[in-house]
């Protein structure tokens, strides 16, 4: 079936369409409806299905006779560690470690916090909350102590599982130190902890309260006790993700069941074209929504290996590090955020280090996470000589909102588009008063209701912020905060968050198309461009840019030919005038560039230091440049 197919299948009977993707499931009883319009605010999916997805995860490979088959590969180089999991050695692990929470009194419907770094442990304790039908809500190891108490008061969890450390390429992170902090911060008190000792770092552990990770799971596979898969509604829900806002209460993407194991098993196949016993590496965290989807769940649902890489796309040790990791696990497709190869591109702008390695089975790099310029594409399609597909989607959704199936047979590229609309997806773009506006005009991305399965069905005990941040602006829409284009062939385009569209003179201009002629610049690694207060013209546009390594340009004519470029491309209604050079970029730790605090800083307001900010010594960086310029 081709994606034309797929969507005009899916255009004609929703229902049927996800009725039979949902043939790939083994449910333990069948749904009473496929999707019910009068459950919950916009509808819910396979109502009244039982299921388990640590059944559909794990289990179910095993009891096909496939145990032996490749489940987890782990992969760290800033440990100098390599293991292999099979399917059968999962379920060992996941069952024991379920047994061990049980003991902790953990429950279905029970939250579990689990605050972890890149560890084959981190999968297990997913999967193990899974099997227990417990709701587990995953934390970026590492979030600073007041910012995990926020999510420890919201999700009032009964357990927490933790590492004593986690480990960065220049620094060792002590965890239970924040940890304790933030428990003594928050009023909703876990009942105990699981701490997984690491060697570089251990930690002292309270008696009676702290569990030791390893002798506790190594006791109960010694006792060969284990637990069995708790049957749960598919509507009832699988996790909390609290998405990384940078100012005000986190927002708990409440995510179900059954809905989710279904877009799961399909998006693998008909998205990312990926086969049962192939191996898949997404290349994030397990504490982004990318790390739930496509490290943990979707790959071992679908019956492939995935990756769990603890370690950066350069400095561990060079820009070569996904290259090798590629050729030792034998990946097939790899899905990764669009700064990640920026960064290689700008330590081996020629693309030298890929031929070192032997990529036989590789077959397509997948970006997603922040907005893939053309430049960054070209430069992977011209030194990979393989698909560069792009696709989008968010938090909310847990998988591909817009893309290019591979699966289904690709479509033609559009450089800096995401693809077109995945069935399930009707996307409109809608001006501020919900107008519909032509193809190729700028405006607000919006999805009709219902969203298809995986979407999410609300807020963790936030109904009302539910529908007043997500469907009150456009009734009948799932509002994204994206503003783009979907041109006259279909292909959507995703410019900037709304927050991002600025206003220069009463023109509503994308930074996102600056960027990407910013980008275009040979000597340009990448950059990012904000709207800055201005009293003649409400808003200017002000350019960042980090240059390749080697590139050596004296700055101010390097600045003269990026403003000519923008002018030419964009024209003179942009009023840019100024490029500055950066080090680097302030991003958050999955790789999103922090525009909004970049422009409180030049606005002069005040701001609070993200909580996902990879390193906030750069904002320090970003204040200096400012002054040196005289915009402070």
């Amino acid at each position: 079936m081709s994606y034309a197919d797929a969507y005009a299948s899916w255009q004609k009977d929703p229902v049927a369409f996800w009725k039979k993707a949902g043939e790939g499931i083994d449910w333990f009883t069948p749904a009473e409806k496929i999707f019910d319009p009068d459950m919950g605010v916009y509808g819910r999916w396979f109502t009244g299905a039982t299921c388990n997805t640590c059944y559909n995860a794990v289990d179910r490979h095993v009891d096909a006779g496939h145990g032996e088959r490749l489940a987890i590969s782990y992969d760290s180089p800033v440990t100098d560690t390599k293991a292999t999991f099979s399917f059968a050695q999962v379920k060992e692990e996941v069952s024991a470690l379920a047994a061990v929470m049980r003991d902790q009194g953990v429950e279905k419907g029970d939250r579990v916090i689990i605050y972890m770094p890149m560890v084959p442990q981190a999968i297990f304790a997913m999967l193990a909350c899974a099997r227990l039908g417990a709701v587990h809500s995953v934390v970026f190891g590492g979030f600073a102590p007041k910012e995990l108490a926020t999510r420890i008061d919201d999700s009032a969890p009964k357990l927490v599982i933790s590492a004593s450390c986690g480990i960065e390429p220049n620094r060792v992170i002590a965890y239970k130190p924040l940890l304790d902090e933030a428990i003594e911060l928050s009023s909703s008190k876990p009942d105990s902890c699981i701490i997984l000792q690491r060697e570089a770092l251990t930690c002292d552990l309270k008696a009676g309260y702290d569990i030791d990770y390893t002798q506790a799971v190594t006791a109960a596979k010694a006792d060969a006790r284990g637990t069995e898969c708790v049957p749960v509604l598919a509507t009832d829900p699988l996790y909390i993700l609290y998405t990384s806002g940078t100012t005000g209460q986190p927002k708990g993407v409440v995510r179900d069941t059954g809905g989710h194991m279904v877009a799961m098993q399909w998006s693998m196949h008909a998205h990312y074209g990926v086969k049962p016993g192939e191996v898949f590496w997404a290349a994030s965290d397990v504490g982004w929504v990318v790390g739930h989807s496509y490290i943990c769940y979707a790959p071992l649902i679908a019956g492939c290996g995935t990756v769990v890489y603890e370690g950066k796309p350069v400095g561990t040790p060079d820009a070569g590090a996904f290259w090798r990791v590629i050729q030792d696990n034998k990946v097939t497709a790899l899905f990764t955020a669009p700064t990640a190869f920026r960064a290689i591109k700008k330590e081996d702008p020629k693309g030298e280090l890929i031929d070192q390695y032997d990529l036989s089975h590789f077959r397509t790099l997948f970006l997603a996470g922040e907005r893939s310029d053309p430049a960054t594409i070209e430069w992977a399609q011209k030194h990979l000589k393989r698909p560069v597909i792009d696709h989008w989607w968010q938090t909310e959704t847990g998988w591909a909102m817009s893309g290019n199936p591979v699966g289904l047979g690709s479509f033609p590229i559009k450089l800096g588009s995401p693809g077109k609309p995945m069935p399930g997806y009707d996307i409109h773009v809608l001006d501020d008063d919900g107008n519909p506006v032509p193809p190729g005009t700028l405006g607000n991305i919006v999805c009709k209701l219902p969203l298809p399965p995986s979407g999410f069905p609300t807020l963790w005990q936030a109904p009302d912020r539910f529908q007043s941040s997500y469907l009150e602006e456009f009734p009948g829409y799932y509002a994204t905060s994206d503003a783009g284009i979907i041109d006259e062939d279909g292909y959507v385009f995703i410019m900037a968050r709304t927050d991002d569209i600025i206003n220069v003179a009463g023109h509503r201009l994308s930074t996102g198309a600056m960027e990407e002629v910013l980008g275009a610049h040979p000597d340009v690694a990448e950059s990012a461009v904000i709207g800055v207060a201005d009293p003649l013209k409400g808003q200017m546009p002000l350019g960042f840019y980090v240059a390749n390594d080697g590139a050596n340009r004296d700055p101010d004519e390097l600045e003269k030919e990026l403003v000519q470029l923008v002018r030419a491309k964009i024209g003179a209604v942009a009023a840019f005038k100024t490029a500055l050079p950066v080090k680097r970029l302030p991003k958050t730790r999955s790789g999103k560039v922090l525009r909004g605090t970049m422009q409180k800083i030049a606005d002069q307001k005040t701001f609070k230091i993200p909580a996902a900010i990879d390193d906030p010594e750069i904002l320090s960086e970003i204040n200096d440049v400012l002054k040196g310029k005289g915009l402070l």
